[in-house]
């Protein structure tokens, strides 16, 4: 299998990381995270301009109608530069919307995501769910041709930030569907923190929330369906990691070029040197099959060929930012355990994706309920 990126592919991700480079630097980073807002107004103005926040809208609504491939591009670099703006959470709602909306409020709000103008976030879980996607206790219920929501969802990523959160929540039959609330509207209560690898994330708290319905047709999708966005939010977790894992391998080996023992760079000695080629192998194994989920995910193939990819590809980042980090920590030193170098961030944020929507063993799980697994191991 071919996995080269096309042309427009690479000058894309080439424009973002000349642009990272140059204006998302480690001390304005920190500067943003330290801000009251935790995000950056100006930068995400300058992602708009560079056309990602236009790249997954559908070229309907004035976007590029870029695919889980192209996602992956733009999240490997904003992983690399640990971008704190909200742009994987908004990015999973517009799939969300592409996914599940239809009515022109849905093509309304996908035309000013593509213009820059508005944040989304899924509300995925809620508190004591752990990783259960299915595990709503949201309720939905109809009054005077309206719906609305009474419940709480819990680290919702980025949902302070976000100007609408499509919210998973049980309708009278009991079914699953999905339902937009804009942030302005009554009975929501919102609790905003910072999360340690310094991202944003909220509590969300309804209380006779008015909601509109997404255009699911038959509600009984609503679980496949936030199933397949949970799928897709995973996929580009995944790539933001590997820029993340990309980042520390080099600020590794670079580290231990200044850093001496016995008079000579700990770089030069080979049981080190074997570590980080140790490193090196984890992240391209990781690499290979987070591609593998990404094409599974674009070419719409079969449920559970999506479902295996996506789950294989988490557990084995999830392996792999345990194992890069651990021995980028230790080849630092002490300094590996400061905020004043970019190794501790790094490791921070992927400890952080490792535990977003589904650990390792989360995964593993899932990968060996589908069927076919149990008959290969019997071959074997």
């Amino acid at each position: 299998m071919d996995f080269t990126f096309n042309d427009e592919q690479q000058q894309l991700a080439n424009a973002l990381r000349r642009y990272l480079e140059k204006e998302y630097g480690f001390e304005a980073r920190r500067a943003i995270i330290a801000s009251a807002a935790g995000v950056s107004d100006t930068q995400w103005a300058a992602f708009a301009e560079l056309g990602l926040s236009a790249l997954p809208v559908p070229e309907a609504h004035g976007g590029f109608s870029g695919n889980a491939i192209d996602m992956l591009v733009v999240m490997q670099e904003l992983g690399r530069a640990l971008a704190v703006e909200p742009y994987w959470a908004t990015v999973t709602g517009v799939e969300a919307l592409r996914l599940a909306g239809g009515d022109e409020a849905d093509h309304a709000l996908l035309d000013k995501v593509a213009r820059g103008e508005l944040k989304l976030a899924v509300a995925f879980h809620e508190p004591g769910a752990r990783y259960d996607l299915f595990a709503v206790g949201t309720k939905a219920a109809r009054h005077d041709h309206r719906y609305m929501l009474d419940g709480t969802k819990s680290v919702v990523q980025q949902g302070a930030q976000a100007d609408f959160w499509i919210v998973p929540a049980r309708v009278d039959a009991g079914e699953i569907a999905l339902f937009v609330v804009a942030r302005g509207a009554a009975g929501v209560d919102v609790t905003d923190y910072r999360t340690i690898d310094g991202q944003r994330a909220a509590t969300l708290r309804f209380a006779q929330t008015p909601a509109r319905p997404l255009s699911l047709g038959d509600t009984r999708a609503g679980a496949a369906t936030l199933e397949r966005i949970a799928d897709y939010a995973t996929v580009l977790l995944c790539a933001e990691a590997l820029g993340a894992l990309d980042a520390l391998n080099r600020a590794t080996v670079e580290y231990t070029k200044t850093r001496e023992q016995f008079g000579a760079p700990i770089a030069r000695f080979q049981a080190l040197q074997h570590r980080m080629v140790d490193m090196m192998i984890h992240t391209e194994q990781a690499r290979s099959l987070t591609y593998v989920a990404a094409i599974r995910y674009a070419t719409s193939a079969a449920d559970d060929e999506r479902r295996r990819a996506v789950s294989a590809a988490k557990a084995r980042i999830g392996q792999a930012a345990r194992f890069v980090g651990q021995q980028a920590i230790q080849l630092h030193g002490g300094m590996g355990m400061t905020n004043e170098v970019m190794a501790a961030h790094l490791f921070k944020r992927l400890s952080i994706i490792e535990t977003t929507l589904g650990d390792v063993d989360h995964h593993l799980a899932r990968f060996a309920a589908l069927p076919g697994f149990a008959a290969a191991d019997a071959i074997d």
